[in-house]
C-alpha cells in the first residue's frame, strides 16, 4: 500500500497513520542492487522521493547533502571507474571479476549517489550534524521508495572514495561521498531478516 493509498482508504487518523508509518518503518529492507530490475522510479515518482529528502532535519537549513543521479549516458563513465579501480587495487584480478566491476554500474534503473556537504567556513555548523542530517535525508528516500513499491540498497566499496570518482562528478572541496543508492523494482522477494528491539540499543540514563 501507498502513501496514496492511505489517503484514499481515509487513513487520516493517528492510529492508522502510526500504523501506516510503523508498517512502512519495518517493512523496508536492504535490496541487493543485483535484484532491482526496471521499471523503476517515472518522473513523477523520482522527484516524489528526492522531495522526501527535503523533509530531513537540516540545522541552518544548509541542505549539506547531494543527491547526483546517474543518467544512462553516464553510466559508461562510471562502468570504467569501476573496472580500472579494481585493476589499480589488484592486478591479477581476472577478466570475469572486472567484468563485474563494470556491471555495477548498470544495475538498477535509478542509481544516486549521496554525498555530504561539509564545508562549514560559511554556516559555522558542526560536521557531525551536517552528516545526521544527511543520513536522515538518505532514511528518507529510501521510505520513499518503499512507500511507492519499490527497493532500495545502498552500496559503496572502495572506488567510492577515490580520487577519480572525485573528478568524475567534480565534487567540490569538503563534498565528500557517502553511498550509492539503487531503487527499482524487486526481482526476487526475500524473507525480511529480524532486527534488535530497543532494548539492544537504548537505556535510561
Amino acid at each position: 500500500m501507498t502513501i496514496q493509498d492511505s489517503v484514499i482508504l481515509g487513513f487520516n487518523d493517528l492510529d492508522s497513520l502510526g500504523g501506516f508509518a510503523n508498517a512502512l518503518i519495518h517493512s523496508r529492507q536492504h535490496v541487493s542492487p543485483k535484484r532491482l530490475i526496471a521499471p523503476g522510479p517515472n518522473p513523477a515518482q523520482k522527484l516524489e522521493i528526492l522531495n522526501a529528502a527535503g523533509a530531513a532535519p537540516d540545522h541552518g537549513k544548509t541542505s549539506p547533502w547531494h543527491f547526483y543521479e546517474v543518467s544512462p549516458e553516464s553510466r559508461e563513465l562510471l562502468a570504467k571507474l569501476f573496472a580500472n579501480a579494481l585493476i589499480d587495487r589488484d592486478s591479477t584480478a581476472t577478466p570475469i571479476q572486472i567484468e563485474e566491476a563494470r556491471n555495477k554500474a548498470f544495475r538498477g534503473p535509478l542509481l544516486l549517489l549521496v554525498t555530504a556537504k561539509l564545508n562549514n567556513e560559511l554556516d559555522n555548523i558542526p560536521v557531525q550534524e551536517k552528516l545526521i542530517s544527511a543520513g536522515c535525508a538518505i532514511q528518507n528516500v529510501l521510505l520513499m521508495a518503499n512507500a511507492l513499491g519499490f527497493g532500495s540498497g545502498l552500496s559503496s566499496g572502495k572506488a567510492l572514495y577515490s580520487k577519480n570518482m572525485r573528478e568524475l562528478f567534480r565534487l567540490k572541496d569538503k563534498e565528500e561521498p557517502l553511498c550509492f543508492i539503487t531503487i527499482g523494482t524487486i526481482s526476487t522477494h526475500k524473507p525480511n531478516k529480524e532486527r534488535s528491539d530497543a532494548s539492544a540499543y537504548s537505556s535510561v540514563f
